[in-house]
């Protein structure tokens, strides 16, 4: 496939000087991979993709950051609050996507106050982050599809709320991920590697037994092989010992395994929590294997699956995304 490329920077010495001009100029070149550089700068932009073949190329992620401010208690015009899945800052509904060494944000603020804050919401296949990172506070990073069904009337009310579920497969490398409840959730086929997780402080000291989050908030559907994988990950934190889970079930059937990785102190000794779903224990796999750190090795919920060797092999890259 062909080549555009195109140029952005925040201080007008490109062509563009913001990120949603170039991805209207895009339009123009859909039968060619585009490739948008993106010079250092902070970009207040809310940003929709639906075209394929897209990569944004950051300079240096540290340096080089898109954020906004939605958030799911926004009233709207209406009188109605925004909800979840109207708050991204970026919303991927694409295939093909690549990012490298660019932030994505949210800085809504913390979820006690303002709801849930997407970054990023991430549907469509074969999408790759390196060298990202994605901060937020509650739901930072949404790895689509939604479940079939909400819980509640109008509770998925956004941009994919009617359309087809289709699970994507998604790679996050040597990718840093910040948040506090369910930061990384949705039903997508998403392969973590060398990443760091970290679960920011949301609790005062008067509330300093009070769980402070959930790393990941899978809902994998019924009959899908993989759901999330971390290898070779840090889970971090600056909240106290033993006060967050590495995830919680938001369907029966979810998946999520942890590999080889890093795991502090802030992870309570039971490691996962069953969101109250004694009903979910048949169904969903939460488990791990070779992990380290002060939050590892200890008694572990009676619903964990603790991997013998053999069975830790299956979770290569290769094998959970076919690329």
């Amino acid at each position: 496939m062909e080549m555009k490329e195109l140029y952005v920077a925040a201080n007008g010495e490109k062509e563009f000087t913001e990120i949603g001009e170039a991805l209207e100029a895009a339009r123009r070149f859909a039968d060619k991979e585009v490739v948008i550089h993106i010079a250092p700068g902070t970009y207040h932009e809310r940003l929709v993709i639906h075209q394929d073949n897209i990569s944004f190329i950051g300079a240096d992620e540290m340096q080089t950051k898109i954020t906004y401010s939605d958030a799911a208690y926004d009233i709207m015009p209406d009188g109605e609050k925004r909800g979840t899945f109207q708050t991204p800052s970026v919303f991927i509904d694409a295939d093909n996507f690549y990012a490298c060494h660019l932030s994505f944000c949210n800085e809504a603020g913390q979820g006690d106050s303002v709801g849930q804050a997407l970054a990023v919401y991430a549907d469509g296949d074969r999408l790759v982050f390196e060298n990202c990172r994605f901060d937020g506070y509650q739901d930072t990073l949404f790895t689509a599809p939604l479940p079939k069904k909400e819980m509640q009337p109008g509770g998925f009310k956004g941009p994919k709320e009617f359309a087809p579920r289709r699970v994507g497969r998604h790679l996050y490398k040597n990718c840093y991920l910040a948040g506090n409840i369910d930061f990384i959730f949705g039903g997508a086929t998403a392969y973590f590697e060398n990443c760091e997780l970290f679960m920011k402080n949301r609790n005062d000291e008067a509330k300093s037994d009070k769980v402070n989050g959930y790393v990941t908030a899978p809902s994998t559907f019924e009959g899908q092989k993989y759901g999330y994988v971390f290898n070779g990950c840090r889970f971090t934190s600056d909240c106290s010992e033993e006060s967050a889970y590495l995830g919680r079930p938001w369907r029966n059937y979810a998946k999520a395994v942890v590999l080889n990785s890093e795991i502090g102190a802030h992870i309570r000794k039971e490691g996962w929590h069953d969101w109250n779903k004694k009903d979910a224990w048949d169904t969903m796999f939460f488990a791990e294997y070779g992990n380290y750190g002060a939050g590892a090795g200890k008694e572990r919920a009676p619903f964990v699956k603790m991997l013998t060797e053999e069975e830790a092999a299956e979770y290569t890259r290769e094998n959970v995304l076919g690329f």
